[in-house]
């Protein structure tokens, strides 16, 4: 497993012009990967599965993520696409973390990080399917596991802790301007590292068969490459730590090489729904300003002008964000992005029933949609209809219990329900998976205790209180 480490400049001063992007083809099946074997240390999934969900809590404790259910979504459809062409099996989820540097890295059991650096780096949705599937080939060639009996003893908690904990020391060095593969074997010595840069070629060659089966452009991983290669050929200085995994021109030319072998995949000159994730992406995390999207916004730039109306909102300019988002209302007909912005600017000004109208239609013709069913139910409760918000996002936490966003609107809406019998101890379960999922496993564990014993004497909450807690306790003190 490797994480992807390129410390870049903010957006706000690189010009983004009209970028290219490439129409997936359509492949059936999965793709072949070679078999290498069953050594001492592969992981079974039960174990993978742990260790990616103990990962999440560590990330979303420790790292600044993002809370947003559309941008996660977009890049989480990506992700099982190609994730549909292994044997891993379902994802975790998907993590996007607040950080101008480009970095992502993939762990077993299904979970998938990335910072908005790579968002905004990239030119189009092809390059990040190219960095997630190099990921994903780590994990689906058991680099992981084979990493494990180069740390012996130290188990393979330790190795994702290393994993996490590289990724947080990026973040505070802003720095080093390098881009190179790393990961949790960076701190191998130095015989070791050959082996290291076998798994690097080897991840690099089946992630381009991971991503062209999932219709990706495989030619958009050899042109990351060469990004990357210019932007550390500017650099001055590199810490020995990341030089122990460099871009070298040997895996550049042989990712051109194997992209070039592959059929030719049509590409168009640009792409409207990119260029908007993107901006979006720029302005939630803070990688954009006014001034930078009001010269864009002034062309025309459709997608410049939505993502000016999600700056002026983040602002509490609710006049300008409105006013920004009835420009491109009639081109953006369709897209999911509206009703959402517009949904917020009229909560943002109280106007509630302006906001159902906003919200309700589209959520009811996309109801598998979870960020308008989100949305959706955020009105209801402002609203004071709980017991419908509440079954909107139910549907998405069965699918998914590790919904940090679905449990905290769960919570919000039984804070409100003071005719719900143990009110407060529904509040105090949903609050405990909340703390739970983003890291706080002692917190919850005091939220379930408190639970229990409020629930004293109603013997079905009983059962299901300490069932979950006898979990959350277990897999604290579990140990690999």
């Amino acid at each position: 497993m490797r994480s992807l480490l390129l410390a870049c400049g903010l957006i706000a001063t690189t010009q983004i012009s009209h970028t290219q992007i490439f129409l997936p083809s359509q492949t059936a099946g999965q793709t072949e990967v070679p078999d290498i074997g069953s050594g001492v240390g592969l992981l079974d999934q039960q174990k993978e599965k742990f260790i990616g969900e103990k990962v999440y809590r560590q990330v979303h404790r420790q790292m600044p993520t993002i809370q947003d259910a559309w941008l996660e979504d977009q890049f989480l459809q990506v992700f099982s696409g190609i994730l549909s062409q292994t044997q891993l099996g379902q994802p975790i989820g998907l993590i996007v973390i607040k950080d101008p540097q480009i970095n992502a890295f993939a762990v077993p059991g299904g979970l998938f990080a990335l910072n908005t650096g790579l968002i905004t780096s990239a030119k189009n949705l092809d390059e990040i399917a190219g960095v997630m599937a190099h990921e994903i080939a780590h994990v689906t060639q058991r680099h992981y596991s084979r990493s494990q009996e180069a740390f012996k003893g130290q188990g393979l908690l330790a190795l994702a802790g290393i994993l996490v904990g590289a990724a947080i020391a990026s973040q505070a060095d802003g720095d080093v301007g390098s881009a190179v593969m790393m990961g949790t074997q960076a701190a191998l010595i130095d015989k070791q590292l050959s082996y290291s840069r076998n798994q690097e070629r080897e991840a690099d060659r089946i992630g381009m068969q991971f991503m062209y089966a999932a219709g990706y452009n495989p030619q958009s991983m050899a042109d990351y490459f060469e990004t990357m290669h210019r932007a550390t050929s500017r650099v001055s200085f590199l810490p020995d730590f990341w030089l122990t995994h460099p871009l070298t021109t040997e895996r550049m030319s042989e990712a051109r090489l194997r992209a070039n072998q592959l059929p030719r995949v049509k590409s168009k000159i640009y792409d409207l729904d990119f260029e908007i994730l993107k901006w979006y992406t720029a302005v939630t995390s803070n990688q954009a300003n006014e001034i930078q999207l009001l010269a864009l916004a002034n062309q025309k730039n459709t997608a410049a002008q939505l993502a000016l109306s999600k700056f002026y909102l983040e602002q509490g300019d609710y006049t300008q964000a409105q006013a920004n988002l009835d420009l491109v209302k009639n081109r953006l007909k369709s897209h999911v992005l509206v009703p959402l912005i517009q949904t917020d600017i009229y909560l943002g000004q109280n106007k509630l029933a302006q906001a159902h109208d906003a919200i309700s239609s589209i959520q009811k013709t996309m109801p598998e949609n979870r960020a308008l069913s989100y949305k959706f139910a955020e009105v209801l409760i402002r609203q004071g209809q709980v017991a419908q918000a509440q079954s909107l996002v139910q549907r998405f936490i069965h699918k998914n219990q590790r919904d940090i966003q679905g449990w905290a609107l769960l919570q919000r809406a039984a804070n409100l329900d003071k005719e719900l019998p143990l009110q407060a101890v529904n509040v105090l379960c949903y609050r405990a998976e909340v703390e739970y999922w983003s890291g706080y496993e002692e917190n919850a564990i005091k939220s379930l205790l408190h639970a229990q014993r409020l629930a004293k004497g109603n013997m079905a909450m009983s059962a299901k209180i300490d069932a979950r807690l006898k979990q959350m306790q277990d897999d604290r003190r579990r140990k690999i």
